[in-house]
């Protein structure tokens, strides 16, 4: 049998893990699944017969080494910034890789190897990064392939929650990794390029400068702008473009409240507070306000953040306790964005019976001849329960139908990549429609501006 190495059990790995149990007897496929906890491991496969859990520690060499050798290709479902290690293992005992994460400047280092070695080193093949480049290129190409000039790509998506498990007043649970929602646009400014002008958004302005949009009949959203647009011109062949944005979706009024914990420096994550142990909430809030003999927190936190008294944010803010005295923080040597993640993982960690949603949505403008067009597609996916999120399906189907192309020999191009080729695109997106994970798509009257006549 053809041995698939799974690199960590977590839970974005549920639907990818389900995928491969499901083909492994038409595919011949026995899978293993190596995590740091083999409860884990072993509650992934369900005692199926073409399934190994064993515990591994990814930082233990020999035990690394010693089953990346078994298998003929690895998954890694780590954080990213522990695939470099297993990647080089995987240079050394010539095996293909396959990871959901971005490919870094360590990763790609290792290309010339891979590619001398004929390995395929897919990257970015989950959700976002994976299905937005997969369903991006799809159109983009065929756009070109029929003459039209690309005038305008706008892409964005967000991991929201189901409107039926929508429960409290941020219309928000976390449905991936609290702290990255946390950090989120942290590092630099956000970079696109609108009408041919350069735009910068420095972090303490993000979430103030959004986008609205109109999804499907799923109601209206609001987007930020993710860190670096500009670099996708290259990766999409899109160097002339004149707009090329990338952004984040939130459900509208998120990001207007969520700026108040940027302004007050509740999202910062470079030092430690003193006793955060035996901190109240309460007390907490209160590090970045100013001192008053009189007025209260709430009264502080109001005038500070210029909450007038009907201002429906106020609801949001109360909603999270953040005013308890009672709370405690009960974190040793914590940042102020953990414990921001600790007080927000009391009211969006979702319930059992919860569904999470994502939401996808492009926009592509073009010029065929002399006439301009434009095309929305968009993807909206709801989890089937908390095993099956919608997150663990986006994220593990493509990475799982890419693996088992990879081992039959359809997808062969070497190196370090990511799924921007049609051998890899098409049959992926193909596929996923039998798991309902489908764009619509609709034209719709071309919005972009004259950049002769429009100085942005």
């Amino acid at each position: 049998m053809r041995n698939i190495l799974i690199i960590g059990a977590g839970r974005s790995s549920s639907s990818l893990i389900k995928y491969l149990l499901d083909k492994s007897s038409q595919e011949n496929l026995h899978i293993t699944i190596g995590d740091v906890s083999l409860e884990s491991a072993q509650s992934k496969i369900n005692n199926h017969k073409n399934a190994t859990a064993i515990q591994l520690d990814v930082f233990n060499a020999d035990e690394r080494a010693n089953a990346i050798q078994k298998a003929d290709i690895v998954i890694s479902m780590l954080p990213a910034s522990f695939h470099i290690e297993v990647a080089k293992d995987c240079i050394t005992y010539e095996k293909h890789m396959v990871t959901a994460s971005y490919i870094s400047d360590e990763m790609k280092a290792l290309d010339e190897e891979a590619k001398t070695k004929g390995l395929v080193f897919m990257n970015e093949i989950g959700l976002d990064p994976g299905i937005d480049h997969m369903s991006a290129m799809q159109i983009i190409d065929r756009i070109k392939d029929q003459g039209g000039k690309m005038l305008l790509f706008e892409s964005f998506c967000g991991g929201l929650v189901a409107p039926e498990s929508d429960t409290n007043l941020w219309n928000y649970k976390f449905t991936w990794n609290p702290r990255n929602v946390v950090l989120a646009g942290q590092g630099g400014a956000s970079m696109f390029i609108q009408e041919g002008t350069y735009k910068y958004i420095p972090y303490h302005k993000l979430f103030r400068r959004t986008e609205f949009m109109t999804i499907n009949g799923s109601g209206k959203f609001e987007a930020y702008a993710n860190r670096d647009s500009l670099k996708y011109r290259s990766i999409y062949g899109l160097e002339d473009i004149k707009t090329m944005y990338r952004g984040t979706i939130r459900k509208v009024g998120f990001s207007r409240a969520w700026n108040v914990f940027v302004q007050l420096g509740m999202t910062d994550d470079s030092y430690t507070i003193e006793d955060s142990e035996n901190m109240s909430y309460r007390d907490f809030t209160n590090l970045f306000l100013a001192y008053s003999p009189t007025d209260s927190v709430e009264l502080k936190f109001r005038s500070y953040a210029k909450i007038d008294q009907d201002d429906l944010m106020w609801d949001k803010f109360l909603e999270l306790d953040i005013f308890n005295p009672n709370k405690k923080v009960g974190l040793k040597n914590a940042t102020p964005a953990q414990i921001l993640q600790k007080i927000l993982m009391d009211s969006w960690t979702l319930e059992k019976d919860d569904k999470d949603m994502i939401v996808m949505h492009h926009i592509f403008g073009y010029q065929y001849k002399e006439d301009k067009f434009q095309i929305e597609s968009s993807m909206v996916i709801k989890g089937d329960d908390q095993t099956y999120t919608a997150m663990a399906k986006t994220v593990g189907l493509p990475v799982a139908m890419a693996t088992v192309r990879i081992l039959n020999g359809d997808i062969t191009t070497p190196g370090v990549q990511l799924p921007i080729n049609k051998e890899v695109y098409e049959p992926i997106l193909k596929e996923l429609e039998d798991y309902g994970i489908n764009f619509v798509e609709k034209e719709v009257p071309y919005l972009g501006y004259n950049p002769e006549s429009v100085k942005g």
